[in-house]
């Protein structure tokens, strides 16, 4: 009997070694399912339009937006849009002689903020440097700005967020209007055309600090293509927008100087990012700088010359 008792003992025990396997294999099944509904979870928080705009969004194959849409893009579209139309609703559309754009008159846009150097100069009305940005001659001028503002400028705000588009954004207006009352001090102008050629210097001053990013990841190489396909297209806009910048009407000081004060506001906000220390803290002092003696000469200019 002692060998039957033996053989049924091995029997149980070899039978137990395989519950245990079995269970231990279920429970490994269940793990990795629970790790991919996980990781499914995961993925759709990430690109869950309704989640907190400021994660990163995209998948790890395509080039990464620090938040979904470019609000304040739109919100300055929407208030340029309006002024306009209320400009029009009250004070009249100009006959297409005085104003080919199909907007108010010269006197009205000057009446309601348009850089006017003797106003800003003479009876120290420095607001006027700003107010440009969100006026616009008329309907044609209007669409041609808020156009490239929703498309191009909207796509510059979900890389880089709100907060340095619109300090890019303002300060490139105001680098603009400063340019054109040195420059063109006899004329009235309106229009945001100098704050957004000044983010398509703002994206030059970008390229600058980031061109010598590590492309070992994938995000470096996306990140490091797109970046050069932004450079083309900013570069041919500038050249295409400064090519029409010398005909009646237009102001070509406030495009150039919204390009370079763009260019020179983005050394300042974005060369923290790079990511070699020595050569963050160099670029930022040499942004500081750039800023500081560009602005002292115009200023001085302005002030004293015109």
């Amino acid at each position: 009997m002692a060998p039957d008792i033996e053989s049924s003992n091995s029997f149980r025990a070899l039978k137990d070694k395989i519950d245990i396997r079995s269970d231990r294999s279920s429970r490994s099944r269940q793990n990795r399912s629970k790790s991919i509904k996980i990781s499914e979870l995961r993925r759709k928080i990430l690109l869950d339009p309704f989640q907190d705009d400021e994660k990163m969004y995209m998948e790890e194959d395509e080039y990464l937006f620090k938040q979904k849409r470019g609000y304040m893009s739109i919100f300055f579209s929407l208030v340029q849009t309006c002024i306009l139309l209320i400009m029009m609703l009250q004070l009249g559309i100009a006959s297409f002689d005085i104003n080919p754009m199909i907007g108010p008159t010269p006197d009205a846009l000057d009446d309601w903020g348009g850089k006017n150097a003797r106003k800003i100069i003479d009876d120290g009305e420095y607001l006027r440097l700003i107010t440009p940005v969100f006026l616009h001659a008329g309907i044609i001028h209007l669409f041609g700005n808020i156009l490239v503002q929703l498309d191009v400028g909207a796509s510059f705000e979900r890389e880089w967020g709100s907060l340095i588009w619109t300090i890019i954004y303002l300060t490139s207006g105001a680098g603009g209007s400063i340019f054109s009352v040195c420059f063109k001090p006899d004329d009235i102008s309106v229009g945001s055309s100098g704050a957004v050629m000044g983010l398509f210097g703002g994206k030059l001053g970008e390229i600058f600090c980031r061109a010598c990013e590590s492309r070992e990841t994938v995000q470096g190489r996306i990140g490091h293509e797109v970046r050069m396909e932004q450079l083309s297209i900013s570069l041919c806009s500038i050249l295409m927008v400064m090519a029409f910048s010398f005909v009646p009407f237009v102001d070509w000081a406030a495009h150039i100087g919204g390009v370079i004060s763009g260019f020179a506001i983005a050394l300042v906000c974005f060369a923290p990012r790079i990511k070699t220390k020595a050569f963050a803290v160099f670029w930022f002092c040499v942004g500081l700088v750039f800023n500081f003696v560009m602005y002292f000469v115009l200023v001085s200019y302005m002030l004293t010359e015109v």
